[in-house]
């Protein structure tokens, strides 16, 4: 009952940190046996589904480290400095969105969905992952940019009067895109 119960709620986790749904399927069911294997630990003054969300975000973590050849990029020492490019006001539907993040290198698609969507700072990625956080940043300087060029191509856009590819948009501030990702801000 708790698998059937809670299913979509893992697998949407476990499907933002997979190149495909049978990887995602895979780590949700080792999610669920550790979940099974560590009731006997829930404090039950706790919310369950942070819990478990917790544990399916940590079994996609070490499934990454298992299956790590070589992901990390080098350090970009100003990572930060990410150019401010504009990118056209395209409304992404939940699927849309996930096939885009699915596609990206897996190192960059990890750093990307603890940064943006869980929130862990560099310092925290670093350390979860045994990379520095100049790397980290990297990875989420590279994840940004080839979601920039992937929305940028969904939306198939004419040049502007100046000659390129950008537009400006409300949706856009800073350098950072908000998009609505269940039921919580990502920032690109």
């Amino acid at each position: 009952m708790l698998y059937n119960a809670f299913y979509g709620f893992a697998m949407g986790i476990c499907l933002r940190y997979a190149n495909n749904r049978y990887e995602a399927s895979e780590i949700m069911n080792q999610g669920f046996m550790k979940v099974f294997t560590s009731l006997h630990k829930y404090d039950s003054s706790r919310p369950f589904k942070a819990w478990m969300g917790r544990i399916m975000m940590n079994m996609s973590i070490d499934y990454y480290r298992s299956n790590l050849k070589m992901a990390y990029t080098d350090d970009l020492e100003k990572a930060e400095h990410i150019a401010d490019n504009d990118l056209p006001d395209k409304k992404l539907n939940y699927n849309e969105l996930l096939a885009m993040i699915q596609q990206l290198p897996q190192a960059a698609r990890t750093v990307f969905n603890l940064f943006a969507i869980e929130g862990y700072s560099h310092e925290e990625i670093g350390e979860m992952l045994g990379i520095s956080a100049g790397t980290s940043k990297s990875n989420l300087f590279k994840a940004r940019e080839k979601l920039k060029k992937m929305i940028l191509k969904a939306a198939e856009i004419p040049k502007n009067f100046n000659g390129t590819n950008e537009t400006q948009i409300v949706a856009i501030s800073n350098g950072n895109l908000y998009l609505g990702f269940l039921n919580n801000g990502i920032r690109l």
